[in-house]
């Protein structure tokens, strides 16, 4: 990237992933609410608040955070307190939707490989205790982020920007608290899901053994297995998402160790020929990548919600079709 203009790698990339991903998780979210999927109530509950905490990312990070900051560097936004509010929301949505994905692949762990389980763990009340547990103790959480910035300048007794302060780097409380927040988020999450997806794997492989010989011995070997190809969806769909997950979050998971390890300050400028900073930012981009993926994960395996989008696309053209000729 040495012969690229400072700066203009971002300038692009963050608006291209406000522009994919707004309306992308908006239109998920729409059509699954509408409940026309086929999904049990308990997976949509789980996919729709994923789609919700990867719109508030692409909203709160890209859009107030990266996006504003680059096009707009003095606006309201700036100021400390709000700079520092800003700072707080962001490390809440990434934190939500982390951790939301770890719950979505313990769900479908557990559908899987504990069916006495299932009973009581896969329902949608759970799944509504989960979701609003994460999302709360995600906000509590990152309150002390606030507290974190000192301003830049202040210019008519007014605080500008937000500059972390020395004390971060020096006091034992807040060493502590920032190597708990990183190990909480991303790198706890990353390891659960990992393990996760690997019982589950072995789960899926035990069981699919043992159905095969029962279904062989009951119908012969040519007949398919209704309830088998019931479960390939479920598997598909957790797989893309929690593979999309591990894929997109390893380099932001190395770079925080390594920061950590190597006990180095948090890079700030555009200098891609700094390996710390190009490390950070090629993790972090990859990071918010994810909030625009997990969308096209769930068309690309549901064949009803591809249905509803093809929907959703069709009803404005043909509107305008029927309206055409009337206005002539």
């Amino acid at each position: 990237m040495h012969g690229v203009p400072q700066g203009l790698v971002f300038a692009i990339y963050y608006p291209i992933i406000a522009a994919v991903g707004v309306p992308a998780n908006m239109a998920v979210i729409v059509i699954l609410c509408r409940r026309t999927c086929g999904l049990s109530r308990c997976i949509t509950y789980y996919l729709v608040s994923m789609a919700v905490t990867d719109l508030l990312v692409v909203v709160t990070v890209v859009i107030l955070n990266r996006i504003t900051g680059i096009y707009f560097p003095t606006s309201f936004l700036s100021i400390t307190p709000v700079c520092g509010v800003r700072a707080s929301l962001n490390f809440a949505a990434i934190d939500s939707s982390a951790w939301l994905t770890v719950a979505f692949t313990l769900d479908r762990f557990v559908a899987i490989s504990c069916q006495k389980l299932k009973i009581k763990y896969c329902t949608e009340q759970v799944a509504a205790w989960v979701i609003g547990i994460i999302c709360a103790l995600s906000c509590v959480k990152n309150i002390s982020t606030y507290f974190a910035y000192k301003p830049i300048y202040i210019i008519n007794n007014v605080p500008w920007f937000c500059s972390v302060k020395d004390i971060y780097y020096t006091s034992p409380a807040w060493a502590a608290y920032d190597w708990i927040r990183s190990i909480l988020t991303p790198c706890l999450p990353f390891i659960l899901i990992l393990l996760l997806n690997a019982l589950t794997v072995r789960s899926i492989i035990a069981a699919n053994r043992a159905r095969r010989r029962l279904w062989a011995q009951n119908n012969g070997e040519n007949q398919s297995d209704p309830e088998m190809e019931k479960r390939k969806k479920s598997i598909v769909l957790l797989f893309a998402i929690s593979g999309s997950f591990i894929l997109l979050y390893f380099l932001f998971c190395v770079s925080i160790f390594y920061v950590r390890i190597a006990n180095l300050t948090y890079s700030v400028g555009s200098d891609f020929s700094n390996a710390t900073f190009a490390l950070q930012q090629s993790g972090y981009m990859l990071q918010l990548l994810s909030s625009c993926i997990n969308p096209f994960i769930y068309a690309g395996t549901q064949r009803k919600i591809r249905e509803e989008l093809k929907n959703g696309v069709k009803y404005p053209l043909n509107l305008i079709i029927k309206i055409l000729p009337s206005i002539k």
